[in-house]
């Protein structure tokens, strides 16, 4: 391919994906390799159509000693040569991945890319333009493949990303990237680490790679690209789907996630995935550590024919209960929820970690209510009062019934999910229960037509 080809090819790239808008400020990441270098003569030469202001970002990850240090040299001779501003991080790399516990390679990518996020916020750039290459792509899928990744994996690197990043050599092989670079006669740095076969994705670029180019399909590499935009495109129309299905199906508040079963049932089973899959990612931010059988439990205990579970994943709780699943964050859900609150009425009292508030109001001898209501004969109420939360075994008698009750069982009679069970708001003193939330006053503390201090209790949601 000739340079002109490069360049239109890119130039196509940028148009068609919608990279760059006018006169935006492009922050040209460049390590100092064949790619990054083509990346950025190619965009000095195209800068004029867009107006953009170039400048160039440089991050050292501190993993190989002086050639490191060699890179950023050059870099930043490179930096000079075209007139453009330089934009330098670094950070210990090895240190990071010790602490974090994470390999090399992870702890890499997460300290670069905060170096270029920090450049966004901090508004020095606009966009920041990424060296990958139709060749990455196909490298990419077929990784992500033989990991076992789904139709989101295999869709791999995007054009543009919401973040802010772009790969305008998105579609333009390495081969094409290298006689680029000797028809312009440009240097580059070698990464010796891109040699290491030990690492898995070396392998797939130095042995598999070649091997399927060779005993199966010589377009290999084009065609695995081509797979990663088609799911790029479903994906797109996939993630409007599930956030149109997911915001008719589910209640979204206080940190947790809460749909009717058969609603969720009544989905294709493609759409119920990826529904699920969406709610995960809100709510953890990501799918990291989530893997094809924590969709599948997940599914399971959706479509079980028996109406409770409960799911530890990685970062998630998942609950089912009677008719509803719930899906909150393990920090949400580790919070024991136990509150002890003393309380005087008249009073206004917010039960923790919930929207409910529980309201202690006079009332009058003409609102008196027949058995089992919410009002109180204050002078028949033991003191001193608190509010707290149930806890098993709770038992008292209603007004209105003739024996004591479980709280569990009434829970199960009004079909309370176990999620809502925890934080329920009871008054007693001792262990004498005088108001339950929902079932009123205890028959020893119910108001009566000839009760001479009447108070309301009741709990309604904040929201």
């Amino acid at each position: 391919m000739e340079t002109g080809n490069v360049l239109e090819r890119v130039a196509a790239s940028i148009s068609r994906w919608g990279m760059f808008r006018r006169g935006e400020r492009v922050g040209v990441a460049c390590s100092g390799g064949a790619d990054s270098v083509c990346l950025l003569d190619v965009l000095v030469q195209l800068a004029p159509r867009w107006e953009l202001r170039l400048s160039v970002l440089h991050f050292d990850h501190g993993l190989r000693g002086e050639e490191s240090r060699a890179d950023a040299r050059f870099v930043a001779q490179l930096a000079e040569r075209y007139g453009l501003p330089l934009h330098a991080g670094s950070s210990d790399v090895g240190a990071l991945a010790r602490r974090q516990r994470d390999n090399l390679e992870q702890a890499a990518r997460r300290a670069r890319r905060a170096f270029f996020l920090d450049l966004i916020a901090r508004e020095v750039v606009d966009r920041i333009a990424l060296g990958h290459t139709r060749s990455d792509q196909a490298e990419t899928v077929l990784f992500r493949l033989l990991r076992g990744a789904g139709p989101r994996g295999l869709a791999a690197m995007h054009p543009v990303t919401p973040e802010g990043f772009v790969r305008p050599l998105i579609e333009v092989g390495r081969d094409d990237i290298e006689r680029y670079l000797a028809e312009r006669g440009l240097q580059w740095r070698l990464d010796h680490s891109n040699l290491d076969t030990r690492l898995a994705r070396n392998r797939i670029r130095h042995e598999l790679l070649p091997y399927l180019r060779r005993q199966w399909n010589p377009a290999i590499e084009k065609l695995l690209a081509q797979t990663a935009l088609l799911l790029q495109e479903e994906e797109r129309y996939w993630e409007g789907e599930a956030t149109r299905l997911a915001e008719r199906l589910f209640d979204r508040r206080q940190d947790a996630w809460i749909a009717p079963v058969r609603a969720l049932l009544a989905l294709p089973r493609a759409a119920r995935r990826r529904v699920l899959r969406l709610a995960v990612t809100r709510l953890r931010g990501d799918l990291r550590g989530w893997e094809f059988k924590h969709v599948e439990a997940v599914l399971a205990l959706v479509e079980s024919a028996t109406g409770s579970g409960r799911l530890v994943l990685p970062g998630l709780v998942v609950e089912r209960s009677f008719d509803w699943v719930r899906l909150t964050p393990c920090t949400a859900d580790s919070e024991k929820g136990e509150y002890v609150i003393p309380v005087r009425a008249p009073g206004v009292y917010r039960v923790p970690g919930s929207s409910l508030v529980v309201t202690l109001e006079p009332a009058s001898v003409g609102e008196v209510e027949a058995p089992g209501g919410e009002l109180l004969d204050w002078d028949r109420v033991p003191q001193p009062l608190v509010l707290r939360n149930w806890r098993p075994g709770d038992q008292y008698r209603p007004a209105g019934q003739s024996r004591e009750i479980k709280l569990k069982e009434l829970f199960q009679r009004a079909r309370i999910p176990l999620w809502e069970r925890r934080k329920w708001p009871i008054m007693s003193s001792g262990r004498e229960i005088v108001w339950a939330a929902r079932f009123g006053a205890a028959a020893a503390c119910v108001a009566e037509p000839g009760s001479r201090t009447i108070v309301r209790a009741k709990a309604e949601s904040a929201e």
